[in-house]
């Protein structure tokens, strides 16, 4: 409700701010920091553990990133996609970038990819049919879980 409601808006980019706050990289969900890319849990999921990968730098689309910030933020996607995985046993992930506010992107002008994993009989049809959202497990917690998943690899991480 506090998104809905705007009350936890706040001016600014938070993917822009949140890889340089390294104090508070665990208030803030993040889980690794690299030079181009960083990964963070969805303060407003869809289903637990639902990750953003998105490019340090401000753009709001894929064209607009030097190749090497593109080999960058992909590879930091993939290999998310591996750890997501493996901490939370899923049986299918959707994986996927909304461009645009049309296409569905809650921040539209910094470009950021979901993962979202999925279950045999997961909740997912809540939001849609009944515009509620059933989530299973607190976002502290799952940072928790998901954290030690992402510690091998290179970058900034919460201390």
């Amino acid at each position: 409700m506090d998104y809905i409601l705007g009350n936890t808006k706040k001016p600014g980019c938070f993917f822009c701010e949140y890889p340089n706050d390294v104090a508070n990289y665990r208030q803030n969900l993040v889980l690794v920091v690299q030079e181009h890319a960083f990964v963070c849990l969805n303060r407003y999921p869809f289903t637990t553990s639902h990750l953003l990968v998105a490019p340090r730098r401000h753009v709001a689309d894929p064209s607009e990133l030097e190749e090497h910030e593109y080999t960058a933020l992909m590879s930091l996607l993939r290999d998310s996609v591996v750890r997501l995985k493996r901490a939370v046993s899923c049986e299918g992930m959707n994986v996927g970038f909304n461009l645009g506010k049309v296409a569905g992107a809650g921040v539209a002008d910094h470009l950021h990819g979901h993962l979202v994993p999925r279950w045999n009989g997961d909740t997912n049809f809540m939001p849609v049919i009944a515009d509620v959202r059933v989530m299973p497990e607190y976002l502290d917690e799952a940072w928790q879980r998901l954290q030690p998943a992402f510690a091998d690899l290179p970058g900034q991480h919460a201390t």
